[in-house]
């Protein structure tokens, strides 16, 4: 994807393919959305130096293995990528360009961070949408090692993905198939945001949850779902108009009956 200008970039990547999202990049742009003059070529300019780097770094890597030890060994040991911990639900952990100005911030950040530069030197790499946690596979099916940059970039065996799924699901949960699907690109964007909106609502904030929720539509325009919650917190904020128009997108991308439905019913009492 080549560098668009903000805020109309945030409407390019919903107009996107899939394959054609780049994700470092769309990453920036979106956290480039809440910044009145951003600056996308430093943090651009420092990714192609990590590149560089990590392709002199894994010169005659043999394997995956090889090549997940020098990730880690530059992002999580000479750059000091990892975890924020201490204050987990801060903002500007789900900021991209905060991530790579802070050298913290939250799994799916770093997942970004590992993945976006594992593809730059073109290794096989993806987010993997854990319950409650994004972990990175590095490499194709046969030869795969999982990692977990928010710890540090740790190698994850089967025991280590069964703790993050019992630690999200409850102490009895077993990881499923589906657990460890790759996320694509749109979705992978769509939980880095979604982490914002949920903070937001938390905090009461529903100027910028409603703001968040209009990136998100924007970004994933076929998802009926982020549609329905853009038209509530419309409604919410005593914006009739505005939520109509959001269910009337809705209805656009489903043949659902059951959720037809329940766009009529939410424009009736919009009607009252």
């Amino acid at each position: 994807m080549t560098s668009l200008p903000v805020p109309d970039s945030l409407a390019a990547i919903g107009l996107l393919d899939e394959a054609d999202i780049v994700l470092d990049e769309a990453a920036m742009v979106l956290a480039a959305a809440d910044r009145a003059r951003p600056d996308l070529g430093r943090a651009r300019s420092l990714l192609a130096g990590l590149a560089q780097r990590l392709g002199t770094l894994a010169a005659g890597a043999d394997g995956t293995a090889a090549r997940a030890e020098a990730l880690v060994t530059l992002l999580a040991q000479e750059e000091g990528f990892s975890g924020d911990s201490h204050s987990y639900d801060a903002p500007e952990n789900a900021d991209f360009l905060a991530l790579l100005k802070r050298r913290r911030g939250l799994p799916v950040t770093l997942a970004i961070l590992y993945v976006g530069l594992a593809r730059r030197v073109g290794w096989k790499a993806a987010p993997i949408g854990l319950p409650g946690h994004v972990i990175v596979r590095l490499g194709g099916t046969a030869d795969s090692v999982l990692l977990d940059p928010f710890s540090g970039g740790r190698t994850l065996g089967a025991a280590g993905v069964e703790m993050l799924i019992a630690r999200a699901l409850g102490r009895h949960a077993r990881p499923e198939a589906r657990h460890l699907e790759a996320l694509g690109n749109r979705d992978t964007l769509v939980r880095l945001l979604s982490n914002q909106a949920v903070r937001a609502r938390k905090a009461g904030d529903l100027p910028r949850a409603r703001t968040l929720a209009e990136r998100l539509t924007l970004i994933a325009p076929a998802s009926a779902e982020l549609w329905w919650e853009r038209a509530r917190l419309e409604q919410l904020a005593g914006d009739k108009a505005a939520a109509r128009r959001s269910l009337s997108s809705m209805r656009e991308t489903t043949r659902d009956p059951a959720v037809l439905k329940r766009i009529r019913a939410a424009e009736d009492a919009l009607a009252r």
